[in-house]
């Protein structure tokens, strides 16, 4: 495999799995590994990730859940490119596909209502909101650029089959409006679970699904903390990452 400038290879310690990195773009971060690990599916599932930057949640997703068909869509090309050559690196073009194309225009290539699950690990920051990153791969991955939470949370409606589900990881800041945007789009909140730095801290990220046409039931999950009283992962982390106990 062709590396490009900045490029590494980085082993993922899940069944042999590996992805191309640029040390100069945005690279994956635990959110990303937390969001795999949090999102539900079968074998038989059909998912689009909206936003799959380098491909690291179709390739984890696949890993742990193995589900039938994968479809990640990202609107920058270069991006995309090393997304689908992590892709044809670990020999899945069977079973990850990677569409360059805006979200907005999904369903003019994906049928509507007949996706299982979405997933998506969106930019956090509002586009009016915070310092943007003069380097645009950062940019459009951490601000409100190319999309929306209102875009994100519309073509996730639009794609899924009735009562399929939606999984989301954002910041706790937000919540009033995720849950203001998934009701319009009839994307029910089911589950939430926050994700603390440390016991008594205050949650950095929350972890969301919803289904499409659900019934009106909220559950809260327990916290989930990242680091113990000494700096070192919990044996929860741990065990997400497949180095704890079993």
């Amino acid at each position: 495999m062709d590396l490009n400038a900045n490029e590494r290879i980085e082993d993922l310690q899940l069944k042999n799995l590996r992805i191309i990195q640029n040390s100069e773009w945005f690279c994956f971060g635990i959110d990303a590994v937390l969001l795999s690990d949090f999102a539900e599916m079968k074998r038989n599932s059909t998912v689009v990730d909206l936003g799959t930057g380098t491909g690291i949640i179709p390739l984890l997703l696949w890993g742990k859940k193995e589900p039938k068909k994968i479809i990640g869509i990202e609107i920058q090309k270069e991006v995309a490119d090393m997304a689908e050559r992590s892709v044809r690196l670990n020999n899945l073009e069977n079973s990850i596909e990677i569409l360059n194309i805006d979200m907005n225009n999904a369903n003019q290539v994906i049928l509507s209502n007949s996706i299982d699950v979405v997933v998506v690990n969106p930019p956090y920051v509002e586009n009016n909101g915070g310092i943007i990153n003069p380097e645009s791969k950062k940019a459009i991955s951490r601000h409100e650029i190319s999309c929306s939470l209102e875009d994100v949370v519309r073509v996730a409606s639009k794609l899924l089959r009735h009562g399929g589900s939606f999984f989301m990881v954002h910041r706790p800041h937000r919540l009033v409006d995720i849950f203001y945007q998934m009701r319009i789009f009839k994307v029910e909140p089911k589950k939430i679970r926050f994700i603390h730095p440390r016991a008594g801290q205050q949650p950095n990220m929350v972890l969301i699904k919803g289904v499409k046409a659900g019934n009106s039931e909220l559950k809260i999950l327990e916290p989930l903390y990242v680091y113990g009283e000494e700096g070192q992962y919990t044996e929860e982390i741990l065990k997400i990452y497949g180095m704890g106990k079993q």
